[in-house]
């Protein structure tokens, strides 16, 4: 049975940073530890945070690497411990959100990290026992501020995905201020995320007319904006739709995913040094022609409302626009470019057939399926 349910205080605005010690002690909040990278750090707005929070005295944990790995989480939490912290404000990309609500699970439940994976069944253990967190994006991607997953790479080497009510963010603080600084690829990279994140879950069959809403708002948003915020880092107009566009897509995903994140899901586990935004743009032209003739794709003519919401004047076109955009904004062409070769599609495939978002594609993938979608991801 389909559920539906939006559970995030958001604030979203310029100064959204200025709420952040109000939201603290509202959750309840007075020994935080702050989870960050040395990126968010290097660029002084871990700095910033911390001047939001007159008074305390957050531990901090600036090591996040660019794809959270059970041993960070491991490192964070003996910080968490060491300063006896009640909660926790995560600071940065979908790396230090997710390293976060990694830190949430393994601070107060016992056990691998792996017990607590979804394709492990392990969300049902995942209990309101975590520490409440608060999360500050500072990138205008994932969207993690506002969803119930998390991604981890696990000792064990697998890129899993962790998904509970219980690991919401408590508040999401979207202050486009913080994104100004952000350089052009980076930028590019991430905003494609979003896109992604709107566009799939707008593909997926399963019933959430609200999320559907919400997805196709948040394509027009990012798709209008993204080349502005590329080009021009100072566009505040751009900055606070796509860093709108991003919370949507997360908002939406609780419909379910699909074969664009299980590949990169997988893809992103084998190399970690893959960002992830850059793979689901260069995978998400192929999966929608994958998905275009889909009875549910075709019976809600989602590709049709697509291109409205994309300014295009026909569903056929959309792929094509995809992989057009992202050539304009200076990303990758196809894994070619990306280092990857075909040695790898076996581990990818498996990968992704075991992924969490494999089963909720409106389309079921087989094996040749993904061959087919990586060969077509290349050039």
């Amino acid at each position: 049975m389909p559920q539906i349910l939006y559970v995030t205080n958001i604030l979203i605005d310029y100064g959204a940073l200025a709420q952040l010690k109000a939201e603290c002690e509202r959750v309840g909040m007075a020994r935080p530890l702050v989870v960050t990278d040395a990126g968010v750090k290097a660029a002084g707005l871990l700095d910033r945070l911390l001047q939001a929070l007159p008074g305390m005295k957050p531990a901090v944990f600036d090591q996040t690497p660019s794809n959270p790995t059970e041993a960070a989480v491991r490192a964070a939490v003996e910080v968490f411990r060491t300063n006896q912290c009640d909660g926790l404000i995560a600071l940065g990309g979908g790396s230090a959100i997710d390293c976060g609500k990694g830190v949430a699970i393994a601070a107060t439940h016992d056990g691998p990290l792996k017990t607590y994976a979804t394709i492990e069944g392990g969300s049902p253990r995942i209990t309101d026992a975590v520490p409440p967190l608060i999360a500050v994006p500072t990138t205008a991607g994932t969207g993690s501020e506002v969803a119930r997953g998390a991604i981890v790479i696990v000792d064990d080497g697998r890129k899993l995905g962790f998904h509970s009510w219980h690991l919401v963010p408590k508040t999401a603080l979207l202050d486009p201020e913080l994104t100004l600084g952000l350089p052009p690829l980076l930028t590019a990279a991430t905003g494609m995320d979003a896109i992604a994140h709107c566009m799939e879950t707008f593909m997926s069959a399963a019933f959430n007319p609200p999320a559907d809403g919400i997805a196709l708002d948040g394509l027009r948003r990012g798709w209008a904006h993204i080349e502005r915020a590329t080009k021009d880092g100072s566009d505040r107009e751009a900055r606070m739709h796509m860093m709108s566009a991003s919370m949507q897509g997360a908002m939406a995903f609780q419909k379910g995913l699909g074969c664009v994140h299980s590949l990169s899901h997988s893809l992103g586990g084998i190399n970690p040094r893959l960002h992830h935004g850059t793979l689901n743009a260069v995978f998400l032209p192929a999966v929608i022609r994958f998905n275009a003739q889909t009875e549910s794709m075709q019976k809600e003519d989602r590709l049709h409302r697509m291109a409205q919401a994309m300014g295009l004047s026909d569903g056929s076109a959309v792929a094509d626009a995809v992989k057009d955009m992202s050539a304009r904004l200076g990303l990758p062409a196809g894994l070619v470019a990306m280092g990857v070769d075909a040695s790898v599609f076996d581990r990818v495939i498996e990968g992704a057939m075991a992924d969490h978002c494999h089963k909720t594609n409106p389309r079921l993938a087989t094996e040749q399926d993904y061959r087919d979608m990586l060969l077509a991801s290349m050039h």
